[in-house]
């Protein structure tokens, strides 16, 4: 009897022993995930980051209940807390249904884990190398069939489509490694902004006093909240270790000065910083590459890399909504309570931090239910505008709008029917909020001050928005008062039956993959 292995090699070991047996189960295995990962590369990309999103979200929600919490003695959350909690943060929506100083320092780094790679920037890097091992074999086979003298040496008589062809490989493989040196500026960028991120609120913490008895008496540790902090900050999630979010730390206007860059940076501006850091790439290093992705954004294909036009108008748009927001914010609540206490300078900063939060990032150094109505509004519109919302006054056609392309070009491979039945985002957002006033109608009934509309409305599209702003719940609102009622530092959310805490979480997950369908509801003609 021959001694072989799996693939009928020689061995030197009998076959039943361990030897043949690790043998055969480690080629089985190689041989199991090499085809699962190229059947993956097969698949939607909406259905692989829609299993990403609930396979994260479970596994994140099984090792949270398995770590205990700082308060294991006299409060556990509920599973389905766990869960949204869970969610929340890897969909970077810091939606909140139990206080953050519940969770244990353990289980703060699970929660920080799964904010670093639910961002948009982290999986769009892994999107890119999707791409790269999906195309890695045909951009082999192009580089060995071209020559690099053939155009010095073409025969008059070579046919043409063989001059055509080595362009088109040529094209292909520049366009292979402009997508490959993107992938590693992304990188870049993604780990340098917040490196530098946390060793700047690191220093800040270790100079202020103010700052850093806040977290001793709250028993967090300095480097976990500088960490915690910037990772959900960078990835517009907008989780803080405190329950107060923000509020504790309103007169440490430098905290706030370090933050508002890592929110712009991660979010409404990243195209344009990512742009801008390609350019001067390319102004050092002096490769076509970087050209290439300058000026073929569309051949690129990559969401967040926007064309000249559309990237420097983005810079004005994302200032002008912060200006306005700016200016109503202070006309309305310059003398509010919340604001009360601090220097000019402070309200200054402190109100600069809140509304470039409004834009997909949710931390917040006011209570939102004191606020003016008109400013929730406004905040309700910011909130449901996607991040790279801009003025772009192009003519249908011109080639500057990749967006559109990108729709019209994923629009021909959909059936006419299930193009039809797809519905708008209003159309949406408006099913989520009927059902959830039908889940919480008995609390509406009972409560009507907390359970209002408006504050539905806001936690409903803070969720979409995967902001995270909520105008919580007080005790001191309640018409019938209770006299079991604590106020706790959570979101609204948490005063939600089961069934409404699970819209929600759909409303999460609907706004973290909102991209796939920014363009349904055309078959509905509003005349």
């Amino acid at each position: 009897m021959s001694n072989l292995d799996c693939s009928g090699k020689h061995l030197q070991h009998h076959p039943s022993g361990p030897c043949f047996k690790l043998v055969c189960f480690f080629r089985s295995t190689c041989f199991l995930l090499s085809c699962f990962y190229r059947h993956l590369l097969r698949i939607n990309p909406f259905s692989i980051q829609i299993c990403y999103f609930l396979c994260l979200s479970f596994l994140g929600s099984c090792v949270l209940k398995v770590l205990k919490p700082r308060t294991a003695d006299s409060f556990r959350p509920r599973n389905i807390d766990l869960f949204f909690t869970s969610v929340s943060a890897t969909t970077v929506s810091s939606m909140s249904t139990v206080e953050m100083e519940v969770f244990s320092n353990t289980q703060l780094i699970v929660l920080t884990i799964l904010m670093f790679i639910g961002g948009e920037i982290f999986t769009s890097m892994v999107g890119l190398h999707f791409w790269r091992s999906k195309h890695s074999n045909l951009s082999k086979s192009t580089e060995n069939k071209v020559d690099s003298n053939f155009l010095d040496h073409i025969d008059p008589e070579v046919p043409k489509s063989e001059v055509e062809d080595f362009d088109h490989n040529q094209t292909e493989n520049l366009r292979y490694n402009s997508i490959k040196f993107l992938g590693f500026v992304v990188l870049g960028y993604f780990l340098v902004i917040q490196v530098l991120g946390v060793v700047f609120v690191l220093v800040y913490l270790t100079l202020v006093s103010s700052a850093r008895d806040v977290l001793r008496k709250k028993g967090i540790k300095i480097f976990t909240f500088s960490v915690f902090t910037i990772v959900s900050t960078f990835a517009s999630c907008g989780f803080v270790p405190t329950n107060e979010s923000m509020i504790v730390f309103s007169k440490n206007s430098g905290l706030f000065l370090i933050l508002i860059p890592q929110i712009l940076l991660g979010n409404t501006l990243y195209p344009s910083c990512l742009r801008f850091s390609i350019w001067v790439l390319g102004r050092f290093f002096k490769r076509k590459e970087f050209d290439y992705l300058l000026k073929k954004t569309r051949e690129i294909g990559y969401l967040h890399l926007l064309p000249s036009l559309h990237s420097s108008l983005l810079v004005v748009t994302v200032f002008g909504f912060i200006l306005i927001q700016f200016v109503m914010f202070c006309s309305l609540e310059w003398n509010s309570d919340g604001l009360s206490g601090l220097s000019s300078y402070e309200r200054v900063v402190g109100v600069l931090f809140e509304v470039v939060n409004s834009r997909h990032t949710g931390e917040t150094i006011v209570d939102l239910s004191t606020l003016a109505p008109a400013i929730l509004v406004v905040f309700v519109v910011m909130m449901y505008l996607p991040p790279y919302t801009s003025f772009l006054p192009i003519k249908e056609g011109s080639g500057q709008n990749p967006q559109e392309g990108e729709g019209k070009e994923k629009g021909k491979g959909k059936g006419k029917v299930v193009e039809n039945l797809i519905f708008s985002q209003l159309s949406y957002l408006a099913i989520f909020i009927v059902l959830i006033c039908i889940t919480e109608r008995k609390n509406m009934k009972e409560d009507p001050l907390n359970f209002n509309v408006l504050n539905i409305v806001v936690e409903v599209i803070s969720a979409y928005g995967n902001v995270g702003f909520s105008t919580g719940y007080s005790c001191d609102r309640q018409v019938k008062p209770d006299g079991n009622c604590t106020n706790k530092w959570f979101g609204f959310a948490g005063k939600w039956s089961d069934e409404g805490k699970i819209i929600l979480i759909a409303v999460m997950f609907f706004g973290r993959l909102k991209k796939f369908n920014m363009n349904g509801g055309k078959a509905w003609k509003l005349l």
